[in-house]
Formats: C-alpha cells, sequence, structure tokens
C-alpha cells in the first residue's frame, strides 16, 4: 500500500486551518473535498445549505457540473467521521488564546427546520418549523452554540427524528423529544470542554421538566447544579419578582410567541428564561 500524499498546499490561512485536519481523512480526494466544503460555507453567497451554492454553480442545472459532483460525493458517501473533524475543530477552539472557552459563557439552545418533500429521506416529517412559524414536512435540527458575547462558536448538533419512524413510535426506547435531544447535546457540550453558567432555551424547551434534572431546591438546573441566581434574556428590563424579591425577565418587553411542544401542543406567551449550570 502506498503512503497517503498530503494534499497541495496552497498559500493562505484556510489552507493553514485545512491542514490540520488533513489526518482525519483516507485519500488525497478527500483532503481536496474538505477544503472545498469549506471554502464553499465561508463564500459570501446567498445560500450554502445547497450542493450547487456550496460548490459555486448555478442552482438546478449546476448539479450536474464536475464540482458539484465531486463535493456530492465528499459529503453523501465517501467515509469519513463527521464527529472526529468536529472534535478537532473544538480542541482547536479550546486551543486558541482568543477563543477558549471560560465558565462565564453561556451555552444557547436552537432548532432549525428545513422543508422536505417525501417520506423517504432519514429524519424527515411533519414537524413544527419555527423558521417558518408553522408545522410542515421536514427535517429539524436541534443545535447547540457556547457564547460569552465576544465569540460564538457552534458545539454540536443532532437531527429530531419524528417518532413515525421508530416501530413503537413515541414509546419506542430509540425514540427522543427535542427537549430530551437538547438536553443530551448541552451535557455533550461541557464535556466537550466548553464550561458555562448557563443553559439558554427558548420556552418551547423550558417547558418540559425533563430538559434537565431538577436541583434540591426543585429548580431546573443543568446536571443537578443549583440555582446560584436569575438572569434575565430578552428586550424588556428586568422586573421585581413577585414572590422572592429577584430580578426577573419583564413579560411585556419581551416578544410575543406562540411555539408549540414537542408534542404538538400550543404553549402560552412566555418570556425568555435561562437555567443556570454548576
Amino acid at each position: 500500500m502506498t503512503a497517503r500524499r498530503p494534499c497541495p498546499p496552497a498559500p493562505g490561512p484556510l489552507e493553514d486551518y485545512a491542514a490540520q485536519f488533513d489526518d482525519l481523512f483516507f485519500s488525497l480526494a478527500q483532503q481536496r473535498g474538505f477544503r472545498e466544503y469549506l471554502t464553499g460555507l465561508l463564500a459570501p453567497r446567498e445560500r450554502n445549505k445547497t450542493i450547487t451554492y456550496l460548490a459555486g454553480a448555478e442552482p438546478v442545472a449546476g448539479a450536474r457540473t464536475a464540482g458539484a459532483q465531486r463535493l456530492q460525493f465528499f459529503l453523501s458517501e465517501s467515509l469519513w467521521e463527521a464527529e472526529q473533524v468536529n472534535s478537532r475543530r473544538l480542541e482547536l477552539l479550546r486551543e486558541q488564546v482568543a477563543t477558549a472557552p471560560h465558565e462565564g459563557g453561556v451555552i444557547v439552545i436552537d432548532d432549525s427546520g428545513d422543508r422536505k418533500d417525501g417520506t423517504a429521506t432519514a429524519h424527515v416529517g411533519r414537524q413544527w418549523m419555527g423558521r417558518y412559524g408553522k408545522t410542515d414536512n421536514g427535517i429539524v435540527t436541534v443545535t447547540t452554540v457556547w457564547t460569552d458575547g465576544r465569540v460564538y462558536h457552534p458545539l454540536h448538533a443532532t437531527p429530531c427524528t419524528p417518532a413515525h419512524h421508530f416501530t413503537h413510535g413515541r414509546s419506542d426506547p430509540a425514540f427522543h423529544t427535542k427537549p430530551q435531544l437538547a438536553a443530551a447535546l448541552a451535557v455533550r457540550g461541557k464535556a466537550a470542554g466548553f464550561g458555562c453558567r448557563a443553559v439558554v432555551a427558548d420556552c418551547a424547551y423550558l417547558s418540559q421538566r425533563r430538559l434537565v434534572p431538577r436541583t434540591t431546591r426543585g429548580r431546573p438546573g443543568l446536571r443537578g447544579g443549583p440555582q446560584t441566581s436569575q438572569r434575565c434574556l430578552g428586550s424588556g428590563r428586568p422586573a421585581a419578582h413577585s414572590r422572592c424579591g429577584r430580578t426577573g425577565p419583564d413579560l411585556e418587553g419581551c416578544q410575543a410567541t406562540r411555539r408549540l411542544d414537542a408534542r404538538g401542543g400550543s404553549l402560552p406567551r412566555r418570556a425568555h428564561r435561562d437555567l443556570v449550570g454548576r
């Protein structure tokens, strides 16, 4: 077996960054595909979620070009581990002084939905699409990011698989709701070295008691950590809490929204809150 050749270098910071991932790929073609993928993600284009835009080709007709086909094969058929690449990315962030995480940041939980026709695609189904403000057929991905207001690091992402994909539906042990997936991702983020003072989510997640374990005081907290203080998010001024005297979110000042919980039920209007971790 011949030794694997490194990808021919091209001057610039993008090449310096991409070269740190070369050992995670098995061929020169994969290394080149990774660089093309990074270029497509960072290029100032209108969209970066389709193969044609990532490859810099024309929509629809450009899907048959060599560049788009090569990138399609790299992303869908080529054998490489996405989790290893993501772990390396987080490792590089931790090593840099300018991007290193600290305990003063927060982990933000959110989800993103994209419409998708048909039923054969993995994870597709009728789900709540926050982007469109309605339930529609598509794929929803739960994500976590770490931020301290100065830097913003995407951490992990996992698709939410609707219950009809499982043999026993919602009672199937493999089925997980979006709040359950979000709680697992928050724990993964902390385990990856991105400590935080809070886990932030909107009311669609915080209405679910299973998001995080309860503390000894009966309050939500990440992995059973005590809730040390109460902070508010949103545009309104903090108002005094009617029962404990602490400051809480100004409900009138926050943007009023109606969302659906994991079961599709309607939730009342609530301000955004945060969960304080240990």
